[in-house]
């Protein structure tokens, strides 16, 4: 199968790796698919494999005691997952759980060769840590948003990038809670507002943008 012996040249650093390294990837791996709105893994459970993405979405989430959740990061195809990577290194448990956005494809590298990989490979491990850093920045920047930054900033910046080119999002009060770490009535009341100012439109299971160059700019971004 083509896509068993090549999907380490769809991840950059890997791409790069020497030859028999290369091999040891493709051969002791397992290509899988997984289902829409699936937990790939949650609390408590230990990593068996680390999946690298090739096609879909998995969203990473906190849950707190009391039911409260935030979403941490994606992990989109061509990327790794960074939990995974920080609970293989330290042999613990995950703390978070991923759920699979779209139906999902991705390359299952066994935790004993990763082990190995880890230890033997100069290459691989500048990919792992290099991914690892990247998403550490990534997390620190959502802290720093959540802690510091105006709700309808942060908003009208979800807003937007759930957008994409579409004018049309489609979600409800409550994932955008999840999105932003709050309570959905404070997401109701700031979409209420956003409504008043004829910037969107809400419907059920929708948002749809009116004014995007509005929420782009108090989002900071280009229209």
């Amino acid at each position: 199968m083509a896509e068993q012996s090549d999907w380490v040249e769809r991840f950059y650093g890997l791409s790069r790796l020497d030859l028999p390294t290369k091999q040891l990837l493709t051969t002791r791996s397992t290509i899988i698919d997984v289902a829409k709105d699936t937990m790939l893994f949650g609390p408590g459970n230990s990593p068996e494999n680390m999946l690298f993405l090739l096609d879909g979405t998995v969203r990473v989430q906190q849950v707190s005691e009391t039911g409260h959740e935030i979403v941490l990061y994606r992990i989109e195809a061509g990327q790794s997952c960074v939990l995974t990577t920080a609970c293989l290194l330290a042999y613990d448990d995950y703390s978070a759980e991923g759920i699979t956005e779209t139906p999902v494809r991705a390359a299952a590298v066994p935790r004993g060769v990763f082990d190995d990989l880890v230890a033997q490979s100069k290459s691989f491990r500048d990919f792992v840590f290099a991914a690892f850093s990247k998403r550490i920045t990534d997390l620190f920047l959502m802290i720093d948003e959540v802690a510091f930054q105006r709700l309808d900033v942060r908003l009208a910046g979800v807003l937007i990038k759930l957008a994409g080119e579409s004018d049309k999002i489609s979600t409800t009060h409550q994932k955008l809670s999840v999105e932003l770490g709050t309570a959905r009535e404070v997401v109701s009341r700031q979409l209420q507002e956003f409504h008043r100012r004829g910037w969107i439109e809400t419907g059920r299971g929708s948002v749809t943008l009116l004014d995007r160059a509005a929420i782009g700019k108090l989002a900071g971004q280009e229209s």
